[in-house]
């Protein structure tokens, strides 16, 4: 298929980004941006998602900035337009080498080529694994609009489906991560690769941290699961325990990709995995 008729625009900075937006959502019409466009365009093809205009920001003037990688200390910084291969090849420490790993899973190479983290969070699918890793790692989103920069905490960015706290006049220009986790994993379970996850589970045993995403309209923490960590000894037990009350505690949804009782039993086993790469990786000792 084909997407509906649209008008193009092509921004050539932030302000000139914001000042097209305001301009056309001021008229009535409901445009969006184009960032990768991995996600935004299929939805468009399959008459999924239907904007009046798309707003280009491949060429912005600060694309050098917006495609930097900084990490400092305990910190990582992503500009809004990094790209998901840019993540997978990079160096990074040790406290956030989970993201790199991660990027395996994003789609096929030129889907990570192409796809960016900004628009992968602003898109806000519940399996996305920027999501999960953003849940996982306490992420901020820094979002640009006509009442300055503000910033948004993971915990407070998806609200439901494909709905996050990013405002249709605003533009993320870049994401922090503030958690390191070298003891970190996150796997998830897709009928064929590259195909989006059934479910996906991350987990962080610095902590103890479990997101899931595919058993609730958003990605989730999972306190329940969170408690079987707190304070205990790793190990096989310990990782089995959690997965079984992590599959115990949710209420997932049932579709063509599988009941609520095959979510349960891939939360199971997928945290139970998690939990035991993440211990390998970081060092058991």
């Amino acid at each position: 298929m084909k997407p509906a008729a649209f008008e193009y625009h092509r921004a050539h900075d932030v302000a000139d980004a914001l000042g097209l937006l305001a301009g056309l959502t001021a008229r009535g019409r409901e445009p969006k941006l184009l960032a990768g466009g991995q996600s935004l365009l299929p939805m468009m093809n399959f008459r999924l998602a239907r904007p009046s205009d798309l707003v280009d920001l491949g060429r912005l003037r600060e694309l050098p900035e917006l495609t930097a990688i900084e990490q400092t200390g305990a910190q990582l910084r992503l500009g809004a337009m990094v790209t998901h291969r840019q993540v997978e090849l990079a160096g990074l420490g040790a406290g956030f080498a989970v993201l790199s790993r991660a990027m395996r899973y994003v789609g096929h190479l030129p889907i990570r080529s192409r796809g960016t983290v900004g628009g992968s969070l602003v898109h806000g699918d519940a399996t996305a694994e920027w999501c999960l890793l953003a849940l996982l790692l306490d992420a901020v989103v820094v979002a640009e609009g006509p009442g300055g920069s503000r910033e948004i905490p993971a915990s407070e960015m998806f609200h439901g489906f494909y709905t996050t706290a990013v405002e249709p006049d605003e533009v993320v220009t870049q994401v922090r991560f503030t958690r390191p986790s070298p003891r970190a994993e996150l796997t998830e379970f897709a009928r064929r690769a590259g195909d989006f996850a059934t479910v996906a589970a991350a987990v962080s045993l610095d902590g103890g941290r479990v997101v899931l995403g595919g058993v609730a309209p958003a990605p989730i923490r999972v306190p329940e699961a969170e408690e079987v960590l707190a304070g205990a000894e790793p190990g096989p037990d310990l990782f089995a325990a959690c997965g079984q009350a992590a599959a115990e505690a949710i209420d997932p949804p049932g579709d063509a990709a599988g009941s609520a009782d095959y979510r349960r039993a891939l939360t199971k086993t997928l945290v139970t995995r998690s939990l035991t790469q993440a211990w390998q990786n970081g060092g058991n000792a």
